[in-house]
């Protein structure tokens, strides 16, 4: 999830390319409208994003009670966003530009840890 189409885009495109199924969403709203047809195996957010920042989102995710192996990205290495970050969900905080390998390990982690957890979709 991001507010940037280009970076989107270009997330999608890489996953796809190593097989991965994904939806994209520009905003926090969109993304929790559509929880009620199936939450994600992994979700991928940005911390900026437009009316509700990606960790104001994964805090009320988790407090709603969903638990969804979740990488971070940033285009700022901020101190505070990692300290934020720092829960049994968010598997990485990564830095924009992002590096396709750097998005590929964190991803395997992540679905590693919802195999771990006996579910998910891929």
């Amino acid at each position: 999830m991001d507010d940037d189409p280009s970076v989107l885009k270009s997330l999608s495109r890489a996953l796809r390319i190593r097989a991965y199924e994904t939806r994209t969403f520009a905003s926090a709203r969109e993304f929790l409208a559509s929880l009620p047809r199936g939450s994600p195996a992994c979700l991928i957010l940005d911390v900026q994003m437009p009316g509700m920042t990606g960790l104001e989102l994964h805090h009320q995710m988790v407090e709603a009670g969903f638990h969804i192996p979740t990488i971070v990205i940033t285009a700022h290495s901020d101190v505070k966003v990692r300290e934020t970050s720092e829960t049994t969900d968010v598997v990485a905080v990564l830095s924009k530009p992002l590096r396709n390998a750097t998005l590929f390990d964190a991803v395997a982690i992540a679905l590693g840890s919802t195999k771990a957890r006996g579910g998910g979709q891929s």
